[in-house]
């Protein structure tokens, strides 16, 4: 049988280091044409590491004058990485000056970044006259127990704080061996269920069954078919119909020896099912709201803005209610089927703020922040590849560079916070101008939000390339506080200031404590 020739024979590809070249593999025959661009390769890098690394290119064009290596395993079906990532990548590369390297590790999430370690492991064969330190002998005391271990773990049992030079000599002696281990970040979460065996899915052998059980056994079965509901679906003999029971719930009330005999029976059987991390919205109640006057006037010249500019800055001052009007803006953006992503500086994202916008979007909100647990973020980006992304991403900077299928709003609120910045390690980009090159890239709009516009975005607004909407008032009218500027430097000189506070401050603050209000100070 003749198998048709393979498309491509190699692969480009760029790993997660502060390299700014991409590197090629063969790919071998095995994986005939299931390489493609956006997936991940395991490849040999060096001498003896390796790494995951992103396939940018399928090609056929052989260098001359170098071996090329061969990948070692292929991680992904599917491209994890969608051709608009790709695209951004390289325009943070060239503007920024950084390795695409880097842009690869900031963007991907730790535990979609293999990387293999260096492992010790004690030899059985060790049979030697030559006399072991002390620190030696340690070393092989505990590897002989635990057979091997990671280098800096085996430095943390030992207590030794530079322990390579013993490594080595024990390498020399033979009584140790090295190699490299791929170390999995991310493995997806798993729950034990439970479900009736085919053989019994007949109501004569079921009832047949019962008659047999024992008291205990009876109940635990009992049980079972209530909470799955096999009954119903037992006259359909079609497994797929049982609802799926989670072990843990089925075992509440009742003994492990009376599963074990059901289990060694043949009539229930354990599976591993995989589950979601992600927080659901089941259960939170719905929240609805209504614009005021000003705010609905806003959210209609915002909208006007918008159909001749790409970008509109919405000027509002402190609580005049910008974020009800992105709610507004979002439901618009999701009635004609686009996905939003609202960023937010690090200082912004609160708990209170996501619980707001979850009653109104339940689960078709997202959230990804570089605090939340990464097993989290991996599953984030692996639903936003899925025919079920998420509609609305809120995040910090790092969202920008999730798969977006279908992009038409990024909201940048505070946009003139200087945490949209990362300036270190490299790549040291600006998230605010990352995201406007996205919404040109993916034919979206951006509103940028904010009570004091950064210089150069309200510039913007002044020679017409962004439009310009403007809130002077607080929602429900309420009154802008009151500002008193107080020249320190002339009171000290006056000796007027009462240790760091001036007389103005210290008299202000004990009318209002005398009044029983709040006093804060922000220094």
């Amino acid at each position: 049988m003749e198998h048709s020739p393979r498309l491509f024979l190699l692969a480009d590809v760029v790993l997660p280091l502060p390299l700014a070249e991409t590197y090629t593999y063969r790919i071998p025959e095995w994986l005939g044409d299931k390489v493609k661009v956006g997936c991940r390769l395991i490849v040999p890098f060096g001498i003896k590491k390796m790494y995951s690394a992103i396939v940018v290119r399928l090609h056929n064009e052989v260098p001359e004058g170098i071996e090329l290596k061969e990948p070692i395993d292929l991680l992904d079906e599917s491209s994890v990485l969608l051709p608009d990532q790709l695209w951004l990548w390289q325009w943070i590369t060239d503007y920024y000056l950084c390795s695409i390297g880097d842009v690869c590790k900031a963007a991907l999430p730790s535990g979609m970044k293999l990387e293999s370690e260096s492992v010790v492991v004690y030899n059985p064969d060790y049979d030697s006259d030559i006399p072991l330190t002390s620190t030696e002998q340690h070393i092989l005391d505990v590897l002989e127990h635990l057979s091997k271990q990671q280098v800096l773990e085996l430095q943390r049992a030992v207590g030794v704080k530079n322990i390579l030079p013993v490594i080595k000599s024990l390498l020399d002696k033979g009584a140790v061996v090295m190699h490299e281990e791929l170390k999995r970040n991310y493995r997806p979460k798993t729950v034990n269920c439970v479900r009736l065996t085919e053989a019994f899915f007949s109501e004569e052998r079921l009832n047949q069954l019962f008659a047999e059980l024992t008291p205990k056994r009876h109940d635990l079965l009992v049980h079972y078919l209530d909470l799955s509901k096999a009954s119903a679906a037992l006259t359909l003999r079609n497994r797929t119909l049982l609802v799926e029971v989670e072990k843990q719930m089925l075992m509440q009330g009742h003994s492990e020896a009376a599963f074990k005999g059901l289990k060694d029976r043949g009539v229930l059987e354990v599976y591993e099912k995989e589950v979601t991390r992600l927080v659901s919205a089941a259960g939170v109640r719905p929240a609805s709201f209504s614009l005021s006057p000003v705010q609905q006037k806003a959210f209609d010249a915002i909208r006007e803005q918008l159909q001749n500019h790409s970008t509109c800055l919405l000027h509002g001052v402190t609580s005049s209610g910008k974020t009800e009007i992105y709610i507004r803006l979002i439901q618009e953006q999701l009635e004609q089927g686009h996905q939003v992503l609202y960023l937010l500086p690090e200082i912004v994202l609160t708990a209170q703020l996501v619980e707001r916008l979850r009653r109104v979007f339940g689960d078709r909100l997202g959230v990804y922040h570089s605090k939340y647990p990464d097993a989290e973020r991996v599953e984030v980006w692996q639903k936003q590849l899925s025919s079920s992304p998420y509609d609305i991403i809120v995040g910090v900077r790092s969202s920008i560079f999730l798969p977006f299928q279908r992009l038409g709003l990024i909201i940048i609120d505070e946009e003139h916070e200087a945490s949209f910045k990362q300036q270190d390690p490299a790549p040291r980009y600006h998230a605010r101008n990352v995201a406007l090159v996205l919404a040109q890239r993916s034919g979206a709009k951006t509103l940028l939000g904010t009570a004091t516009p950064s210089l150069e975005s309200y510039y913007n607004t002044q020679t017409g390339k962004y439009g310009l909407v403007t809130l002077t008032e607080r929602h429900n009218q309420v009154q802008l506080p009151q500002i008193q500027v107080v020249n320190i430097k002339e009171k000290r000189h006056r000796k007027e200031m009462r240790g760091p506070f001036s007389t103005d401050l210290v008299d202000a603050m004990r009318e209002a404590l005398e009044h029983r209000e709040q006093v804060i100070i922000f220094q």
